[in-house]
């Protein structure tokens, strides 16, 4: 797993800046991932991934890979709520960055 999170953290920091509007940068990069649905639930969910770590509710990167896989289309992998959890801290929260380096290591 750890081979798959050096990965997922690489792209997401390579990952190009934001456009204007992030919830559209947002769905875009998750659309690479193969991850669809509706543009403001996904953002919605990004945003409270994000607001979660601030608070602490979610400890780590793997605690908040846990929330996005069930809040996700059933169909959704483990490695795209990585993606997914990837993907919303470059957008939403980058101080955060380091939960997904934490995960890499």
């Amino acid at each position: 797993m750890t081979a798959g999170l050096s990965t997922v953290a690489a792209a997401v920091l390579s990952a190009p800046a934001a456009l204007a509007d992030p919830d559209i940068a947002f769905a875009d990069q998750l659309h690479e991932f193969g991850i669809y649905g509706q543009r403001d639930y996904n953002a919605w969910l990004g945003k409270i991934t994000c607001k979660r770590l601030a608070k602490g509710v979610d400890g780590d990167a793997y605690a908040s890979t846990f929330f996005v896989s069930r809040n996700l289309d059933r169909d959704s992998t483990q490695s795209q709520a990585w993606q997914f959890v990837g993907a919303a801290i470059n957008t939403y929260c980058p101080d955060k960055l380091g939960v997904l380096q934490n995960a890499a290591q």
